[in-house]
């Protein structure tokens, strides 16, 4: 992974701690986070799931329509 997951997983946590879904949750687009923090969307997306197999953050798909990949907090 060509970035840092630790700055990855506080973007991450602030975006989902900020979001107003109860309970909190966040679908996280890897084109915009990449764009903001200067790095590849596959790189972004790798490091999302590198988080989620350590544990870190929790992830699950919305049950009803659109079905986004969304992103929790354990």
């Amino acid at each position: 992974m060509c970035m840092d997951s630790e700055k990855l997983y506080q973007h991450a946590k602030t975006m989902i701690t900020s979001s107003t879904n109860t309970p909190k949750y966040m679908s996280i687009s890897t084109v915009k986070v990449g764009d903001l923090l200067g790095v590849d969307p596959l790189d972004i997306e790798r490091g999302l799931e590198a988080l989620v197999n350590e544990g870190r953050l929790q992830k699950s798909k919305l049950p009803q329509p659109p079905h986004y990949e969304v992103y929790q907090l354990p």
